[in-house]
């Protein structure tokens, strides 16, 4: 238990190693919340769009769908 111990004090610097490890962890998390919801949010405009150009008859180029359709 000993060997636990001193691994997590990390020589003395655990008080600083430690909570910067947890402050990278939630910066990472939050930029992928954030850009998975402005992926979901610009999937939603281009369909919009091409929905758009679809009813008023203009040409409208598909883009792939295999990534939406996975």
């Amino acid at each position: 238990m000993d060997g636990l111990e001193t691994y997590f004090e990390m020589g003395g610097y655990g008080g600083y190693v430690w909570p910067a490890f947890g402050i990278t962890i939630l910066v990472l998390a939050a930029l992928l919340i954030a850009s998975l919801r402005s992926l979901r949010a610009r999937k939603a405009a281009l369909d919009a769009l091409e929905r758009q150009a679809a009813e008023s008859g203009a040409p409208v180029t598909r883009r792939r769908r295999i990534a939406r359709e996975a």
